[in-house]
């Protein structure tokens, strides 16, 4: 179990930001996995007080506040309306609702985890990361960066008209993913992700090609990607798995068009 020797509740941005350049202090999240691991901090961070808890609704984005909760995105209806459901079926198999309640969309991104389904749904709409000090940051250029002691404040997702739709391989209900995928579709354009590889998602744009099969499509999508090897599944099974999921979503995609 972690243990930290003190406990600051940051009043402000630029205090956090300030005690997270020590590298023995910790921003604390959800602390759903920064919990169980076995070592000691000198400061935990919390920012709970700074009203990143919600979603906003804008006009042309929706505002997501760090400290937001993964249960927050699962229920939203503003988001899952303008989304086709994408973030309940992409979060539903995290763990349970207890867990959802308590972890935070924050955590999930600023982690990289190879496993995230947040970050596989997300890399396939129009989204972007706000750092305290970086700025506005499209998620996928994020994704790639080194980690550093900046602040996640909030993620913005654009309504540019996308539809998604997700999906997951899992080898049981609640455990990670050994295949994570999320395609969407926008003005002849396919964006396809893909995570749990088990390396972190990452993101491919196709050409809609309306004479193209979609088993062509979602082959020429699943080899844009490398597939590693662990206890949940080979690579090639991976790839294999990839290239199905990719399939069945582009054709969903063509049945919600309908």
């Amino acid at each position: 179990m972690i243990r930290f020797k003190n406990y600051v509740k940051a009043e402000n941005l630029e205090e956090a930001f300030a005690l997270n350049q020590k590298k023995s202090s910790v921003i604390g999240g959800g602390m759903m996995w920064l919990k169980v691991q076995s070592r000691v901090k000198m400061t935990l961070v919390d920012l709970s007080g700074l009203g990143l808890n919600g979603i906003e609704e804008k006009e042309d984005e929706f505002s997501i506040g760090a400290m937001c909760t993964l249960r927050q995105l699962e229920t939203h209806e503003g988001l899952n309306a303008c989304f086709n459901g994408v973030f309940k079926e992409c979060t539903r198999s995290i763990v349970g609702v207890q867990f959802r309640n308590g972890a935070t969309v924050g955590g999930s991104i600023f982690g990289r985890f190879g496993f995230s389904d947040i970050i596989t749904c997300l890399l396939a709409l129009d989204t972007y990361v706000e750092l305290y000090k970086g700025g506005l940051v499209p998620l996928e250029e994020f994704c790639q960066m080194k980690s550093n002691r900046d602040i996640l404040v909030r993620i913005h997702i654009k309504k540019d008209g996308r539809r998604a739709v997700y999906a997951s391989q899992r080898m049981s209900k609640t455990d990670f993913p050994v295949i994570a995928c999320c395609a969407a579709q926008k003005a002849g354009k396919l964006y396809v992700s893909v995570g749990a590889r088990p390396a972190k998602a990452e993101l491919v744009v196709l050409e809609e090609n309306q004479d193209c099969l979609k088993e062509e499509l979602a082959k020429r999508a699943s080899e844009r990607f490398t597939y590693g090897t662990n206890m949940r599944g080979s690579g090639a099974y991976r790839k294999n798995l990839a290239e199905i999921y990719i399939k069945r979503l582009l054709e969903a995609l063509d049945q919600e068009e309908r």
